[in-house]
């Protein structure tokens, strides 16, 4: 989402970080630039100023401007104030998380325009709230006015696991804010979710009913769902809701869409209430409390690795995870445990998204997408080594000519593409034999360095040196080097 608001403000730091002296001058031209970024990433022109303001006060300062390192300081004041201005961090930050100490059930409110994606991230907030905090809850679609509302919902909850009200036609908004409130005591449900209605635009009768289920139901939280491809609209309606229904925090959808962003930067100065979750992505999964910390880590270039980690965790299964490490403690690597990495790394958002997180990648991101490098790659992978039979699979010198032309035929590749798999995979058992002879898992910190892990698995350490610009050209951050990849990887990582 921030691709483009990332590259402009990238390019006014590379030539900040440039220089050896800052005067103020400097600074003001590069917010000026700055400036017209973010009005190009349709944020707020009230939201802008106040940004810019308060980012030129601290960068003119003298411990600024006769500092060693004066470029990377107005960098730091840029990230200091995007956190800021994206609900802050640390103690005095605004709670981001749901109240969910109040007298059960506790009620949260779903509120919207039309479209936005209330009743996805209803079901979104109830599979979270279950899995990851253990409560019991329950989701009640009070949208009479859509077709088929009620009925989406409830498959919804089928498949997340919540239990959700029952359906009884012709029955309204507040009548069914009732019955499900009497239903989730009986129910002892610990949460109760509630999707109310939207409209294509704010008006009176979308208002009124809101603030009668409020009145009915005194929510704990009333969440703003708004949808972030919306841009710049996206900020009048919150301002319209805002003044009409007691919010408590907002919930931005499509954060993996390709809009300028600027809605995200705008949402908690207009609306005064901490953005608390972001939807990245249509899988009922795809849902991350929302971390200003992180999500300008991601603006600046800066790599965000504990969402990285986070990932990693979700996508990598605790048994899988021990037994892979015992093998590794043996020397022992076969395709079998390829694929296994392959899938997880499709799991975690794939090649581009892995790249997006790490810090220095953001070069690299750009030149993967530029050449049109995508996870097909990761798919035609797995083809192949499905197309093995488990004892080749297990013993991949088994595979002799014939055999390869029977496993590239079986995975719609070529020869050579079975070759640069296997190409891979000793490398990988190689590294396995490192980890083996220093002493098992102890000596696996010593294969990240030249030679080690990162030469063994090039699709993590950096997909592709062969690709324009992702091993330099110029740029000041870090780089991946080219040589580090073999040949026929990296011919691999370029076909489409």
């Amino acid at each position: 989402m921030f691709d483009n608001l990332s590259d402009r403000l990238g390019n006014v730091f590379d030539r900040l970080k440039g220089r050896g002296s800052l005067s103020e001058g400097d600074v003001r031209e590069a917010m000026r630039e700055v400036r017209i970024a973010l009005l190009e990433a349709d944020v707020a022109l009230p939201v802008v100023r106040r940004f810019i303001d308060a980012v030129t006060e601290k960068a003119i300062g003298s411990e600024v401007l006769r500092s060693v390192t004066p470029g990377q300081q107005v960098v730091k004041i840029v990230n200091d104030e995007l956190v800021e201005m994206l609900g802050g961090d640390g103690e005095d930050a605004e709670p981001r998380e749901l109240n969910l100490n109040a007298k059960p059930p506790v009620v949260i409110m779903m509120v919207g325009l039309q479209g936005s994606g209330k009743t996805t991230t209803t079901a979104k907030l109830g599979k979270l709230l279950r899995e990851k905090h253990g409560k019991k809850a329950m989701m009640a679609s009070l949208d009479v006015n859509r077709p088929a509302a009620q009925e989406q919902l409830k498959v919804l909850g089928e498949q997340v696991d919540v239990a959700t009200l029952p359906i009884v036609p012709g029955q309204q908004p507040v009548d069914i804010a009732r019955r499900a409130m009497e239903s989730a005591k009986l129910q002892a449900a610990d949460v109760l979710l509630l999707d109310t209605a939207g409209r294509l635009h704010v008006d009176e009768a979308l208002m009124a009913e809101m603030k009668a289920i409020a009145s009915v139901s005194a929510p704990t939280e009333v969440l703003l769902v708004v949808d972030s491809l919306t841009g710049q609209d996206a900020v009048n309606v919150a301002q319209s809701f805002t003044g009409e229904v007691p919010l408590t925090g907002v919930v931005l959808t499509r954060m993996d869409g390709d809009a300028r962003g600027g809605a995200a930067l705008s949402m908690r100065y207009v609306t005064g209430k901490p953005v608390k979750f972001a939807g990245t992505g249509e899988k009922l999964d795809a849902i991350e409390a929302f971390d200003p910390k992180r999500v300008a880590g991601r603006i600046l270039g800066m790599g965000d690795v504990v969402s990285l980690v986070e990932k990693a965790a979700t996508a990598i299964k605790e048994e899988e995870a021990e037994a892979l490490a015992k093998k590794m403690a043996k020397g022992e690597f076969d395709l079998d445990d390829l694929r296994m990495q392959l899938r997880q790394m499709q799991s975690m958002g794939g090649l581009g998204a892995l790249a997006g997180m790490m810090p220095g990648m953001k070069k690299a991101k750009a030149a993967m997408q530029q050449s049109g490098m995508d996870d097909k790659v990761l798919l035609h992978m797995d083809a192949i080594i499905g197309s093995m039979t488990p004892k080749e699979r297990k013993l991949p010198k088994l595979l002799n000519a014939k055999r390869k032309k029977r496993v590239a035929a079986g995975s719609g590749t070529q020869v050579q593409d079975v070759n640069k798999v296997l190409k891979m995979h000793q490398e990988m058992s190689k590294a396995m034999k490192q980890i083996k002879k220093m002493g098992g898992l102890k000596g696996l910190g010593a294969l990240f360095g030249k030679g080690g892990m990162g030469a063994a698995m090039p699709g993590l350490g950096g997909a592709g040196g062969g690709l324009p610009g992702l091993g330099g050209g110029g740029s000041k951050g870090p780089s991946v080097d080219p040589d580090t990849l073999p040949p026929d990887l990296r011919d691999m990582l370029n076909k489409k």
